[in-house]
């Protein structure tokens, strides 16, 4: 946060450096630096961030010059840093400014790309930068590639990676870098830096490690949680620990702020470019691109010829090569065994329990974990799209990438228009503002452009949230309203402008001690209105309720009549499709042949094994694949939806005589759900269950379940049903109703404590209800209630695992 006050300047001197300290605005350090370089002693590098000849009397590493492609550069100035305050440094660019972006060798690693015209910058090497993401559901990699963007129209050689697709040994040698990074859970590193977030905080490395880098931190983060940017403020001052100078103060993106994280981001990366341009000035006769300069797109679409060959096997298909533990880039292709709706048929909230057979996956996880899903677009979402750009589903393509970046792995290749749009991008999301500043890029019309560039400016944000974000308007929606632009978008672009769906994770509701081979997740299906006509959905829970495992049986003549039928109508629509073209063919050829099955053959023979075509013509098509593409999923026989297992934010005590306090209102039941079962397999007593919902008679989820353990003497079970009585009735309440069984539990039995649920206000007003039983069964005062609850969370007595 930066902020327009100006408090009196103290200027300090200390050698030839002068430092002026100023409140609420940085430390600025201005150093002259010597006229010539001093000679640099050969050094020979011994592990990550010591080099012989370069260590202090502290231990620490000495401030070297750094080497140079081309002529000598001047050396680093000293930095004095502050680690206990905000800061960043701004230090005047050399005398000589040419010389001053010169990096070494090691700067450019051979998957970076100047962007724009290199001849521009004559023999000499671009400015380079670095930016590292860690993203949980995509914002801050939008924001990363954000980054990205602008360093292009400025000229400087980038790249941006997730942190941990980076070797994180050669961060001693970047010049420039920026982080941006969320919180997860209860102050947790995304799941794509935890590996950097552990090597990073190993106490072994070096005081100054990071001595030659230049860095900044931008965190994004939501207030409403109580530890807000955690990990960016975490990995800030460790980054300082470690040696390297910060451009300038952490930045703390607010999603609950009026105009969402960009009322942060807009002036931190402003403040930034300049610090960034201080330091690493362009050659004279470089300019800036300008902001209608269309940048390329990072992948060209190889359209390959139309011939008919064998469907592409995608990571994780059943005919696909098993992998050791299934994973996001491989994810385990799991077949729906059941999908029942657990509330009430009039009641407003639709919740299901849905179960997945994972024999032969080699998955294996404990009451807490979390299984992670890769959810479909609507296949009417995808056709409305193809309409809009005019594609044709069935054309097949390779990708190749234009910046030296690996193609995604969940994208098979070659793949098919049809698969990359109902699989792999998020075209039914509600666009962010990255979104508008590509479009603004093809606009032609005038009226579409002044008002696509006024949403991708900082001034238009209140119009883009009034437009865009209030009545959660889709990507393809967006489409609809601009033609003129969208009738000139280009193939090569769709990976530019839409994200990658990104997996939704959801509480495992089971054990494998009582269901094993099996996993079962309680889904409430998302849906609501806006002032748009169409319902909102959510895009994994509509996907997953429409899931019908007892359509895996379909009648000989219905599959034969729809094939026909699509084809028909892709026909007409001039979309031939290659794998349908085929399966009429046959059909008609042969029409007395059968079709699926659940995987065994019938009596008279006249059905096929499921995932497979049992005749010559099909040699090795997978049928679930073959359909798919052909737009005949539901035809398919089994319902398959690709999943993996992780670890997650709960751990039950093993200790068979611990008690467990257990408050789940709503789905957050779900890993409790998982926790009973199993500490029932393993006959452990002393299980408290705090479950509320509205209604008794309409979402008491799993209600035959609770009643049979608490027969068993195996539970303990309170319930508040907020609507069924004039007064509302909330699981907090019941907490402080139930002091003395709870004080006792957790004073005299060492029982743990769990709240799952939505983050608004459950489990603060939880959390306050605990510090009342304190208070008023052990005597304690408020400072000191508050602080055993703090105790308790620390020796993971007190966990939490709430969701937005």
């Amino acid at each position: 946060m930066f902020c327009a006050e100006m408090m009196m300047l103290k200027p300090r001197m200390k050698g030839t450096a002068q430092t002026m300290r100023l409140s609420f605005l940085p430390i600025l350090s201005t150093t002259q630096p010597p006229s010539t370089p001093p000679a640099a002693a050969p050094r020979v590098t011994t592990d990550w961030g010591r080099t012989r000849g370069d260590t202090d009397r502290r231990g620490g590493l000495k401030k070297t010059s750094r080497p140079s492609l081309c002529t000598p550069v001047l050396p680093r100035t000293q930095k004095k840093l502050c680690p206990d305050a905000p800061h960043f440094q701004i230090r005047h660019p050399p005398r000589n400014p040419r010389k001053s972006w010169c990096f070494p060798s090691t700067a450019f690693g051979k998957h970076s790309s100047a962007p724009g015209d290199a001849s521009a910058f004559g023999s000499m090497p671009a400015p380079s930068l670095l930016v590292l993401y860690g993203s949980q559901t995509g914002t801050a990699q939008d924001t990363a590639e954000r980054i990205g963007r602008q360093a292009q129209r400025r000229r400087v050689q980038v790249r941006v990676e997730a942190l941990d697709s980076y070797n994180v040994a050669h961060l001693i040698n970047e010049p420039l870098v920026v982080f941006v990074c969320s919180t997860t859970g209860q102050g947790d590193p995304p799941d794509n830096m935890k590996n950097f977030w552990r090597f990073l905080f190993r106490k072994s490395l070096p005081v100054g490690s990071l001595c030659r880098l230049d860095c900044a931190v931008l965190g994004l983060g939501d207030s409403s949680y109580p530890r807000f940017n955690f990990v960016a403020k975490k990995l800030y001052k460790r980054l300082l620990q470690l040696g390297a100078s910060a451009l300038l103060p952490v930045g703390l993106a607010d999603d609950q702020h009026d105009l969402g994280p960009d009322a942060v981001i807009d002036p931190w990366l402003s403040a930034f470019w300049d610090r960034a341009q201080a330091i690493y000035p362009l050659p004279a006769g470089v300019s800036v691109l300008s902001d209608d300069h269309l940048l390329p797109p990072r992948y060209l679409v190889h359209f390959l010829d139309d011939v008919a060959e064998d469907p592409p096997v995608r990571p994780g298909d059943p005919q696909s090569p098993p992998q050791t533990t299934p994973s996001q880039s491989h994810p385990f292709q799991a077949r729906v065994i059941s999908n029942e709706r657990v509330t009430h048929a009039s009641h407003f909230q639709d919740v299901r329990l849905i179960e997945f057979d994972i024999a032969g996956s080699n998955m294996e996880f404990t009451a807490g974990d979390v299984v992670m899903v890769c959810p479909r677009n609507a296949p009417e979402d995808v056709a409305e799209l193809c309409r809009l750009l005019r594609l044709d589903p069935a054309r097949r393509f390779v990708l190749a990438p234009t910046d030296g970046a690996t193609v995604p792995t969940r994208l098979p290749q070659p793949c098919t228009l049809r698969d990359l749009l109902e699989n792999f991008l998020d075209i039914a999301s509600v666009p962010r503002r990255s979104f508008f500043e590509l479009l603004a890029g093809f606009a032609t019309d005038q009226l579409e452009r002044e008002k696509l560039v006024e949403f991708g400016t900082a001034q238009g944000q209140e119009e883009l949230h009034a437009y865009c974000h209030r009545p959660r308007r889709t990507a393809i929606e967006v489409l609809a309203d601009f033609p003129h632009t969208t009738a000139v978008l280009t193939v090569d672009y769709l990976l530019d402008l839409f994200p990658e769906i990104k997996p939704r994770s959801f509480s495992i509701a089971s054990s494998l001690l009582a269901h094993p081979d099996r996993i079962q997740v309680l889904v409430a299906v998302v849906q609501y209105r806006t002032k748009l006509h169409k319902p909102r959905r959510g895009l994994c829970s509509s996907w997953l309720a429409y899931l019908d495992p007892t359509q895996s049986k379909v009648k000989r003549e219905a599959l034969r009549r729809d094939a026909v039928q699509i084809c028909r109508v892709t026909a007409e629509q001039r979309v031939v499709d290659w794998g349908c073209a085929r399966i009429l063919t046959v059909l008609e050829e042969n029409p007395g042949w059968c079709c699926i099955s659940d995987g065994e053959r019938s009596p008279a023979a006249d059905c096929l094994s499921v995932g497979f075509w049992d005749f010559p013509a099909f040699p090795s098509c997978g049928l679930v694949s073959l359909l798919s593409d052909c737009g005949m999923s539901h035809l398919a026989g089994e319902v398959r939806v690709p999943l993996w297992v992780k670890k997650g934010g709960l751990r039950f005590p093993s200790d068979a005589d611990t008690p467990v306090i257990m408050v789940g209102p709503g789905t957050g039941v779900a890993p409790f759900r998982a926790a009973l079962q199993e500490r029932t397999a393993l006959d452990r007593t002393g299980n408290v269950l705090f479950f509320g919902c509205r209604s008794e008679s309409r979402d008491f989820y799993c209600r035959s379940e609770w009643e049979e353990m608490q027969k068993a003497g195996r539970l303990t079970l309170f319930t508040a049903f907020s609507r069924d009585q004039e007064e509302k009735v909330y699981v907090q309440h019941l907490v402080r109703q139930q002091a003395g069984l709870l004080w006792d539990l957790i004073a005299n039995r060492a029982a743990h404590v769990y709240i799952a649920g939505n983050a608004k206000q459950m489990p603060a007003a939880v959390a306050d209800a605990l510090k009342a039983v304190f208070q008023a069964e052990g005597g304690l005062s408020d400072p000191d209630a508050e602080a055993l609850l703090c105790q308790l969370e620390r020796s993971g007595r007190f966990q939490t695992e709430t969701w937005s």
